[in-house]
């Protein structure tokens, strides 16, 4: 029996509208559109509740007065370097008229501030007045301005934009101007903190608060880039003392059980850590204070993604949702990540590494004119290649390693660690290998949406239950698939191990993440990659009427002989149970508009165990 697609946990969204998410996450950048609809029930850990509203709505506090305590520095800034000459000629086509894609008034407000004339604090003030008239004219009429829209994903960009044109183009602003501009600001934040007694224009508008606690999801990251920008541009001793002592030490803590960099989100949503670590690098500047020095994650994070990215240098470990773009293709977010992360450490280690990856990737520069700004950011000269062929990021449960660092060298990742985030998949023991092109990965890079998230799609022992009624995690009912759980008490054991000859052996304990499902009693997970070969044995005590099925997920259509399958150039020996049987799913059987490609090959037979062997052909 194989898995039904309608029952793969996505997010509980239409396939029909999975697109639409997908595109709105491409165009903004922010990783989050498919996150957290408000009109979807929220998830008990992550949305906060809000009261029945009261009669007479609680007003935010007066727009405060204060000296403008932003600082950006442009310092480092080479005026006469081909980036700089880009970025330039970037806004120069927005002042004459052809703005690009996804253009800015921080671009304008940046230039204007790298000496670059009143041209450019014209334009940024014309967009955001623009901006700031539209949200006033729909508080009129009794609704919601943009600004709030999505569970407020674009307020941090948004406020940026006005808090850096105040900034930089303060004398050019009327008073009148610069007071409605503030009131704007001031609401949207104070509701974001304050979800079931938001308001705009005296009427409540209360929302989900999804997400205002829980620092490692991305749209945290907007919350606090709007906060930041405001406090430090208006001065407000009330918002800088918000984020001293309620928003930024939940910050840190989270990514202090980080150790090892990433994002529990996955690699997808995980880039949104770009924005974080740009926001780091914001305070330290206005306010001298060193956020990523709390923690080593910021550091550890430059090598999280050297080792992420496959020998090819050209595409990532394809862990967790994938909404922006299916096929986990390296792009400017990627860059940017690293370049910010660069800026924020001394470790000469980290620093010759992440010039190297900057050097040798295959985005050489921003591809994208809205991103051109961040190849401003020092690169570093250092191109000497990595040596360590192993990394463990114990804090996301992340495993990579390769068999050397040549581009047609092995490599594989494995997940095993914490599962409590909702872009993150049912893909606790899964595994990915890689020479030359994917070998074996997961079937969620070949999916229109992206984020198919179940366990069916990942490379893990797949347990079916007799009893498809029976209450389970983020199941509909008639499901015969155990799902692993999302849920914060939900994480794998595992132990590394590094081996002499440069390989890597991973024993995990998978149990955790069933939270006691009575379909399955155990199941630990050991794998040996080395010697251009990944050894997969499972161990396992299955419930009354449950069997299991080892699944690989491949490119190629395999062709099955006996006790092994070829797929292209993956061989797939399976050594026990003797008596196995292998078939071949075709994924687009399913839904082809969903499932582009890609074949899964079922191993049956095994009562308390497997051991495969995956090698190139």
């Amino acid at each position: 029996m194989r898995a039904s697609p309608s029952k793969l946990k996505t997010h509980g969204i239409p396939s029909a509208i999975l697109l639409g998410f997908a595109l709105v996450a491409a165009a903004i950048g922010h990783c989050g559109a498919a996150d957290a609809p408000e009109s979807t029930p929220q998830s008990a850990e992550r949305a906060v509740a809000a009261p029945p509203p009261t009669a007479a709505p609680v007003t935010a506090p007066a727009v405060a007065t204060g000296v403008d305590q932003l600082k950006i520095d442009l310092s480092s800034v080479d005026r006469r370097s081909p980036a700089f000459g880009r970025f330039r000629s970037w806004v120069d086509s927005a002042v004459s008229g052809s703005p690009g894609y996804a253009f800015s008034a921080s671009d304008a407000a940046l230039m204007a501030l790298s000496g670059g004339g009143d041209k450019y604090c014209k334009l940024a003030i014309r967009m955001v007045e623009q901006e700031v008239s539209e949200a006033e004219s729909a508080i009129a009429s009794g609704g919601r301005p943009a600004i709030a829209g999505d569970s407020y994903l674009e307020v941090g960009p948004r406020i940026a934009d006005l808090a850096m044109t105040l900034h930089a183009c303060r004398p050019d602003i009327a008073p009148a101007q610069q007071q409605r501009w503030s009131a704007l600001a001031e609401q949207a934040v104070w509701n974001v903190w304050n979800p079931a007694r938001a308001q705009w224009g005296g009427r409540t508008h209360a929302w989900t608060g999804w997400s205002i606690d829980n620092p490692g999801n991305n749209y945290y990251f907007s919350f606090i880039e709007a906060t930041m920008y405001w406090a430090l541009v208006s001065g407000s001793p009330t918002w800088m003392e918000e984020l001293r002592q309620r928003r930024l030490p939940p910050l840190k803590a989270y990514y202090a059980d980080l150790p090892g960099g990433g994002s529990r989100e996955g690699t997808g949503y995980g880039a949104a850590q770009m924005r974080l670590f740009g926001l780091y690098r914001l305070w330290k500047d206005s306010t001298g204070e060193d956020l990523a020095a709390a923690n080593t994650h910021a550091r550890d994070s430059i090598p999280y993604w050297v080792h992420a990215t496959v020998p090819t240098l050209d595409r990532f470990a394809p862990i967790g949702d994938q909404a922006r773009s299916s096929v986990p293709e390296l792009f400017d977010y990627h860059r940017r990540l690293v370049l910010e992360a660069r800026q924020l450490t001394t470790d000469a280690d980290a620093l010759a590494l992440s010039s190297w990856w900057l050097r040798n990737i295959s985005v050489p520069r921003m591809s994208q004119g809205f991103n051109s700004r961040y190849d401003l950011l020092a690169a570093g000269e250092s191109n000497e290649a990595p040596k360590a062929l192993v990394y463990y990021a114990e804090g996301a449960g992340h495993l990579f390693a390769r068999s050397d660092w040549g581009k047609d060298a092995m490599w594989m990742s494995f997940v095993a660690g914490p599962y409590n985030e909702s872009h993150a998949h049912q893909d606790q023991g899964g595994f990915t290998l890689f020479a030359r092109d994917w070998l074996a990965v997961t079937e969620n890079i070949w999916t229109h949406s992206g984020i198919q998230q179940g366990t069916p799609v990942h490379n893990v022992v797949r347990f079916e239950r007799a009893n498809a009624d029976a209450q389970q995690c983020a199941a509909p009912r008639g499901d015969t698939v155990v799902h692993q759980c999302e849920s914060t008490r939900s994480r794998s054991k595992v132990t590394v191990t590094p081996r002499p000859d440069g390989g890597v052996t991973a024993l995990a304990d998978l149990t955790p993440v069933y939270r006691d499902n009575p379909a399955l009693q155990s199941w630990q997970r050991r794998i040996d990659f080395g010697g251009r070969k990944l050894l997969v044995r499972d161990d396992f005590r299955l419930g009354a009427g449950t069997r299991a099925i080892f699944q690989v997920n491949v490119p190629e259509r395999p062709v099955v002989q006996g006790n092994e399958a070829v797929a292209g150039r993956l061989r797939i020996r399976v050594l026990e149970p003797a008596n196995a049987t292998l078939r071949v799913h075709a994924w687009s059987d399913d839904d082809p508009q969903e499932f582009r490609r890609g074949w899964r090959v079922d191993v049956a037979g095994g009562q308390d165990g497997y051991t495969v062997e995956l090698s190139e052909k």
